[in-house]
């Protein structure tokens, strides 16, 4: 199995254990080693009180493409710490696209860098950075 082939079984088998993704309407799109795709469209119910998506979501989003990407690996990896940079705000019926990349891996942790747009600008940044905690997702057999 090559790096392309493992880093799709490891997304896959993630993904059928990710009800919270999935149940935020989450789509991946892509994955490859060090970087996903995620896509997701904001929803009536994913508003504030100022008529705009609450930005814990659009965190959830970016946090999942990160997720995607740093276990493409086949070792489990886990947020060790993230931040997020607001931009612009976005609004029910928005589709959101979060593109994680990969910056760095040394030992036993990981960069990523996660850009959020919706129909080409951006909207948000986020950077995470990982562990790996031991274990592999699939067997590569």
């Amino acid at each position: 199995m090559n790096a392309d082939e493992l880093a799709r079984r490891c997304a896959e088998t993630m993904w059928a254990d990710d009800a919270a993704s999935r149940e935020l309407g989450m789509q991946l799109r892509d994955v490859a080693p060090g970087r996903a795709t995620v896509a997701m469209t904001v929803r009536g119910d994913m508003t504030n009180g100022h008529g705009t998506a609450h930005g814990g979501f659009v965190f959830a989003l970016a946090d999942s493409a990160f997720a995607f990407a740093c276990n493409s690996y086949n070792e489990r990896s886990v947020a060790q710490a993230c931040d997020i940079v607001f931009v612009t705000p976005v609004v029910d019926g928005d589709r959101l696209v979060a593109a994680a990349a990969e910056r760095h891996r040394f030992g036993r942790n990981g960069i990523y860098d996660v850009q959020v747009t919706c129909e080409g600008r951006v909207v948000a940044e986020f950077r995470g950075r990982s562990r790996t905690v031991g274990g592999a997702i699939v067997d590569p057999d």
